[in-house]
């Protein structure tokens, strides 16, 4: 029988658990995908400890995870554009995607494109159409500055790489040992502790443009402290802050969920022109020390747990 990450309850780490599941059929216009790889972000442990219940409810028992990379191994009546054998690149909406294969709408998978490791494919989805979205919100434009906070987390780096890409002057916030890695794609580190908002002035006496927030923990309120207009402030982690500042944006994954954006950014892997890091995998069995691992909030990129298939 298959495998799949469940809980019955909100709550850390430990409400985790690796069940066998009854195999499922692909309904019309779904396809069942082997899962192959399958990444771990950051707003799945914070709905895991009921943070945003009212939000986001959970039905027990509730799975984990929307990003995957996997095999077709099935399709659905009226399914015309993947075929069983399809390497694909996907995304589900039922918090399914931790597990050894799952069911989802034909319309959620791209193919993934040779050049596009499997580790990197399973972590694109949320990470990579967040950081579009993010970008896209506060329309920041060749010659502007724009600071990233949480820059070399799974968001923030590829946040960076899109702005600097695009000819923005880009100052990441985020811890010395990831400084070296900002420096090599195009980014000025500013080390994220002491007072940030004068090494930011410092460096920036004509102001800043835009600010995109991927981490939370008061870095809106910097955002505006620094001048920045409330409508070039995009936050993907702090929605409480945004309330208290009318115009803050929240533009994050739903704003640019769709297999045609997650398209594009695989195309910009596949390309050279978009580094997705991943800090580390882990098996489907040790799902706990992946979460655990993420929810230190250190990491370089991406965490992704492989199924071994």
């Amino acid at each position: 029988m298959p495998r799949a990450v469940q809980r019955d309850g909100y709550g850390g780490v430990d409400v985790l658990e690796v069940r066998e599941v009854p195999a499922r059929t692909a309904g019309p216009g779904e396809v069942v995908v082997e899962v192959v790889a399958a990444g771990l972000n950051p707003g799945e442990a914070a709905i895991r400890a009921g943070v945003f219940a009212d939000r986001w409810p959970s039905t027990f028992p509730e799975g984990q995870g929307s990003d995957l990379a996997g095999r077709v191994t099935a399709v659905g009546p009226g399914v015309v554009d993947v075929a069983v054998g399809d390497e694909v690149i996907g995304f589900t909406d039922e918090r399914r995607s931790q597990a050894d294969e799952v069911v989802l709408p034909a319309g959620n998978l791209t193919p993934r494109p040779a050049g596009v490791p499997w580790e990197v494919a399973g972590a694109l989805f949320v990470a990579g159409t967040t950081a579009v979205a993010a970008v896209r919100a506060v329309a920041a434009q060749a010659g502007e500055t724009a600071v990233v906070s949480g820059a070399a987390g799974g968001v923030g780096s590829l946040v960076v790489q899109l702005l600097a890409g695009a000819g923005v002057r880009v100052l990441g916030l985020a811890g010395p040992d990831h400084h070296d890695w900002l420096r090599a794609h195009g980014v000025e580190p500013v080390d994220y502790r002491g007072d940030v908002a004068a090494s930011i002035r410092e460096r920036t006496p004509d102001g800043i443009d835009a600010f995109v927030d991927t981490f939370g923990g008061g870095y809106v309120d910097l955002a505006v402290e620094l001048g920045v207009a409330p409508e070039r402030i995009d936050t993907v982690a702090d929605f409480a802050a945004a309330a208290r500042h009318p115009g803050v944006r929240t533009d994050g994954n739903a704003a640019a969920a769709t297999a045609e954006v997650l398209a594009e950014v695989a195309g910009l892997v596949a390309d050279g022109r978009l580094e997705v890091p991943i800090a580390a995998t882990y098996p489907l069995e040790q799902v706990r020390d992946a979460y655990t691992d993420l929810e230190r909030r250190h990491t370089l990129g991406k965490i992704v747990l492989l199924t071994g298939r």
